[in-house]
């Protein structure tokens, strides 16, 4: 029997989660091991954010041109989509992940290739591709940084009809004549808009009322506007209840009995945590799911067990992650020094408070939607008292200079009890980069009066927040 190789912390998972818990590990002085079975950097890197933006960047910069007089002329074509793709493969480093694995050894990070499992308390048996297999144990903590997949429903056959999930649809190589894209979310609008502009004819079936629906109720409706106007179909109020294919198209069969034939279908039905095959049950936890956590990501009812990202299902973010393993690393590293937590302080270093307050979005349509914080009926939900202020973004003076024509709302909550911000939503071209701001306001509970002396500049799209004050006023 091979002896157990140990260390301080031992990470599952080399996603931009994983790779900033063992990154904090090591900055506070414990040694660390991270496994992966893919790619390291994750979905992040290959399958997300990265390609999913860099495909939607040239069609929101076209947007934006064609709005400004002068310019409109010059950019009426089509887009390159091949140029496109492969713009969207150098951001990808085409699926190598060679300087993700240099960047690791540079922070003195080891890394196992395979597949990992918890094989009781503090254990990790990693399996290679070549069945040869290593035992790790941690002497304080094992984070689980495995992030989720997409969640594909219970249809007859749906494996044979090989459908998109968020993978494909930003990895494809090639522009489909029709796809058809089930759900209503962040993955379901980015991806109508950009696979629409680059010459797909799309339908969005969306089985509620409209798109967007975790945000204020404006947002997916400016984004369903657009989406329209720009020549997608969008069905509201259906669901997809049989799809077959024969040769190259895939037929679905909606609940009313009607039919919609495309080239591809992607569903974007939500997320289910990649917990399943990683030996939860030898430490007592249910296989496949979600895991709870406290304020320092540490599992409920374990000394010893991280859940950090996706798996613990408080914000399906990359940035949220990110910050929760910042947090993590933090406790991990307090708690093997013997340093008492400030369990106490919610803005603590060892308090991941921002997942409750003060999240922050921007889904990249055109417009774009970006929020923070509570929405009006999360905080009615709430039980806070609160008054919803709203303005017309094309009132603003640096609107208009952006855009022709340029069509946005913005909405902020206020606590009226306390006068501070709960939550901030932005709807339209270039909003955002206006959202880091309301996360400032929103996380450091300025007050309105202190607000009102954080002056904007003119004339930019942020005078807004002069607008939103002065309607507060009145």
């Amino acid at each position: 029997m091979t002896e157990a190789i140990a260390y301080d912390v031992v990470v599952l998972g080399a996603g931009p989660v994983g790779e900033n818990v063992a990154d904090r590990a090591r900055a506070g002085g414990l040694s660390a091991a991270i496994v992966e079975s893919e790619l390291v950097g994750g979905e992040c890197s290959y399958w997300a954010c990265m390609p999913s933006k860099a495909l939607l960047r040239p069609v929101i910069a076209r947007a934006d041109a064609r709005r400004v007089p002068g310019l409109r002329q010059s950019v009426q074509g089509d887009l390159d989509a091949a140029a496109v793709l492969a713009h969207r493969d150098d951001y990808t480093s085409h699926w190598k992940d060679d300087g993700q694995v240099g960047w690791i050894e540079s922070i003195g990070v080891d890394l196992y290739r395979g597949h990992g499992r918890l094989d009781g308390p503090r254990t990790v048996t990693v399996t290679a591709e070549d069945g040869t297999r290593t035992t790790l144990t941690a002497r304080h903590a094992v984070a689980v940084c495995t992030g989720t997949r997409a969640a594909l429903p219970d249809l007859p056959g749906l494996a044979e009809v090989k459908p998109w999930t968020s993978r494909e649809a930003t990895s494809a190589d090639h522009v489909p004549g029709r796809l058809i894209v089930v759900g209503g979310g962040v993955v379901a609008t980015e991806m109508a808009t950009a696979w629409q502009a680059l010459g797909s004819r799309v339908t969005v079936l969306v089985r509620g009322g409209g798109l967007l629906e975790r945000m204020e109720p404006f947002a997916g409706e400016l984004v369903a506007d657009a989406l329209r106007e720009a020549g997608a179909e969008i069905r509201t109020g259906v669901s997809v209840r049989a799809v077959v294919r024969e040769g190259g198209t895939v037929t679905a069969t909606l609940d009313d009995g009607t039919t919609l034939d495309a080239d591809e279908i992607l569903f974007a039905t939500g997320r289910a945590p990649r917990t399943d095959d990683i030996g939860l049950e030898t430490v007592g936890l249910e296989p496949g799911s979600w895991l709870s956590v406290d304020d320092s990501l540490r599992v409920q009812g374990s000394q010893w067990l991280y859940a950090v990202g996706d798996a613990n299902h408080r914000a399906l973010l990359t940035h949220q992650g990110k910050y929760q393993a910042r947090i993590a690393g933090a406790a991990i590293t307090a708690r093997a020094s013997g340093v008492p937590l400030l369990e106490t302080d919610r803005w603590g270093a060892h308090a991941a408070t921002a997942d409750h307050d003060a999240v922050p979005q921007v889904v990249f349509t055109d417009p774009e939607a970006a929020s923070a914080g509570l929405t009006l009926a999360e905080a009615e939900a709430a039980g806070r008292r609160v008054r919803a202020v709203d303005y017309d973004l094309a009132n603003v003076a640096g609107s208009g200079l952006y855009a022709d024509g340029y069509t946005g709302r913005a909405r902020m909550i206020v606590d009226l009890d306390r006068e501070v911000l709960l939550g901030v939503t932005f709807v339209g071209p270039g909003v955002g980069e206006l959202i880091h701001s309301a996360t400032i306001a929103i996380a450091g509970e300025v007050p309105i009066d202190r607000l009102w002396h954080a002056v904007p500049a003119y004339p930019t799209v942020s005078e807004v927040w002069l607008r939103l004050l002065e309607t507060y006023r009145g």
